[in-house]
């Protein structure tokens, strides 16, 4: 049930290869999660882990599983343990080479699955900007950033125009997932073949040549930028690059490592071809075992720099006289100091990187860590904040048990029996937080979110 065009188009590209591709369709593709390493100790995930791991090969924390495997169901997804990510989509986040320290633009973000990738290899220092255009996918990206306990993740809801004005030469390194046509999730996606068509593989052409234009004047110059689609529509994958270079002479392409599979882009398929294309890579179902996708490297020249503006002013902190019942709670709970300044809002605590820029001209769901709500002489730990602490960060703690009923019980919202001192536990999945409980008259309260709570058994 392939669209007849797009069919038609693929088999004049590929010639001889065509039936090796159009056979893949009749293949189930395979299914990959990524574990998060800002929480999870990956040799230890493996080693108690219960399901069935193979590596995935461009990817050192990407793993298929099998399909009696339902790691969505396990409470370690809810303790955000690893994150459920198609194979190929793990490419671009590898050819980011995001470093610890560094500010990093992810411009098209949602799910978040490439921001929550470009974290951990952040290691929770620097500035991470998760951007979505969309209101209700930029709500979803921020759920993902707070299941995945990132502490530097800052989540914008703004167009691309908007954020160029407000980051000028801000970024050492931007991802552009860009929307695209989505012929790469052909065989997993019903719905985007029934959107397909090639007047909206070119909407989607031109909608990308502005997006990149875009990511220019935001990252500085030696500054690197790395341009993804899930398409094989050659207009929105090498002609795209090919227009941007034409366009931006002050951009080259670099040629990231590959491993066995992997192919290069196609100049001949260009309206006007050139040779570094072949720096880019494509990804073919048939060759691979993932979906279909492009990734280019694209790096700014050192001496490309343009603004001569002043430095971005700071986002300012929020006195500590103003935050004293976090600062009691966090005296008599955690054993650790958590770096970054305080902010504000109302009765709502966040935690930001220190060198966070004035976001007041920017539509920020998540101006970084919510610590959680200030109220009348106490404070009210968030669910965020339980998910990005571990069980040696807090005084008091309790483990139930991965395969247990009782964690399955915990995610439905019911309080238990514990002994105790009184007050707050950071409740955990084994080794891993997954929300707060608070201890009285040996019952522990549950604090798992109402909107997060499993109305359904999750599977052990």
């Amino acid at each position: 049930m392939l669209p007849g065009e797009f069919l038609e188009r693929m088999e004049g590209l590929l010639g001889e290869e065509y039936g090796e591709f159009i056979s893949a369709y009749g293949q189930k593709g395979r299914k990959a999660l990524r574990v998060n390493t800002l929480k999870a100790d990956k040799e230890r995930f493996l080693a108690e882990t219960v399901f069935l791991l193979e590596p995935v090969d461009w990817c050192e924390n990407g793993y298929y599983y099998g399909e009696e495997d339902f790691p969505g169901r396990h409470p370690y997804h809810e303790a955000g343990v690893y994150y459920i990510q198609e194979a190929s989509a793990m490419l671009p986040g590898v050819c980011l080479e995001a470093k610890p320290g560094e500010r990093i633009l992810d411009l098209c973000a949602a799910p978040g699955g490439k921001s929550t990738q470009i974290a951990c290899e952040m290691k929770g220092k620097g500035i991470l900007v998760c951007n979505e255009i969309h209101p209700a996918r930029a709500k979803i990206l921020s759920e993902n950033i707070e299941r995945m306990g990132i502490r530097n993740g800052i989540v914008t809801n703004e167009t691309p125009q908007s954020l160029e004005r407000a980051f000028p030469e801000y970024f050492d390194r931007i991802l552009v997932d860009a929307p695209c046509s989505g012929e790469g999730m052909f065989r997993k996606n019903q719905e985007a073949r029934g959107e397909w068509s090639l007047e909206n593989v070119e909407m989607c052409a031109a909608r990308q040549d502005e997006v990149l234009d875009c990511a220019v004047s935001m990252l500085k110059a030696g500054g690197r930028l790395v341009y993804s689609t899930c398409t094989f529509a050659p207009l929105e994958n090498e002609g795209a690059i090919g227009r941007f270079l034409d366009r931006h002479p002050e951009f080259h392409l670099i040629e990231p490592k590959k491993t066995d599979g992997m192919a290069n882009g196609r100049p001949e398929w260009m309206e006007k071809p050139r040779k570094d294309i072949e720096k880019t890579i494509r990804l073919w179902p048939h060759k691979v075992r993932g979906e279909g996708h492009y990734a280019a490297v694209l790096e700014k020249d050192a001496k490309a720099a343009f603004y001569k503006g002043k430095e971005l002013s700071l986002e300012k902190g929020t006195p500590e006289k103003e935050c004293r019942e976090y600062l009691e709670f966090a005296r008599e709970y955690l054993r650790i100091p958590l770096e970054g300044k305080l902010i504000r809002f109302g009765d709502q605590l966040y935690l930001a990187p220190f060198e966070l820029p004035s976001l007041r001209k920017i539509r920020a769901l998540r101006p970084g860590l919510h610590l959680g709500t200030m109220k009348k002489n106490r404070f009210e730990p968030s669910h965020a904040l339980a998910l990005t602490l571990r069980p040696e960060q807090v005084k008091q703690s309790i483990s139930l048990s991965p395969d247990g009923k009782q964690v399955r019980s915990y995610v439905k919202g019911e309080a238990f029996s514990a002994e105790g001192e009184k007050g707050w536990y950071l409740i955990c999945a084994g080794n891993y937080s997954i929300g707060w409980g608070k201890l009285s008259n040996g019952i522990m309260k549950n604090h798992y979110p109402k909107g997060l709570r499993k109305t359904q058994e999750i599977n052990s």
